[in-house]
């Protein structure tokens, strides 16, 4: 049996949604606990330049409904990014898993030589083929993201782990 976009995808997809309600969890309990205003920790960057926790996670969100809406032919959902708290992060995360859910593997599976491309307002990122379109933008994108987000929580003292990070807890 050969291995599908489908099967490359929609699996990382799934684990990093699946981790990203772990840590949203996890940050929002220890807000709580620690009674810290919630922004401490959702505007958090570990530097200037980087996205802040918020942005990590709409970011995850992003690659896991870019990469199955422009692999079946759709345009990309705009969602707004405009998430203020941990509950309506946990939203946009839940409503992506339902979206990623909606797809069949024959849907994914049939882009998997065909050019794709990302466009946004000022330029476009063409890929040769939906597989180079998954393996060489989604999911570095979607690890990238979920690091980044996994590490700003453990900056701020907050137990999470690589089982949290790989959707084992």
């Amino acid at each position: 049996m050969s291995l599908g976009l489908y099967d490359v995808s929609v699996p990382a997809f799934n684990r990093a949604l699946k981790s990203a309600k772990t840590i949203l969890a996890k940050a929002e309990a220890h807000a709580t606990e620690k009674k810290l205003d919630p922004n401490a920790l959702l505007l958090f960057r570990l530097y200037p330049d980087m996205f802040n926790f918020t942005r990590q996670i709409q970011m995850v969100t992003n690659m896991a409904q870019w990469g199955c809406a422009l692999l079946a032919g759709q345009e990309r959902p705009n969602w707004g990014d405009v998430e203020p708290t941990f509950a309506a992060l946990n939203e946009r995360v839940q409503k992506t898993i339902d979206f990623v859910a909606g797809f069949s593997a024959d849907q994914l599976n049939a882009a998997a030589d065909k050019p794709i491309e990302l466009k946004f307002p000022n330029f476009a990122m063409p890929f040769a083929s939906g597989t180079a379109f998954i393996t060489e933008f989604v999911l570095p994108n979607l690890y990238f993201h979920s690091a980044a987000a996994y590490n700003i929580l453990r900056h701020n003292g907050i137990t999470v782990g690589k089982s949290d990070f790989l959707a084992r807890t």
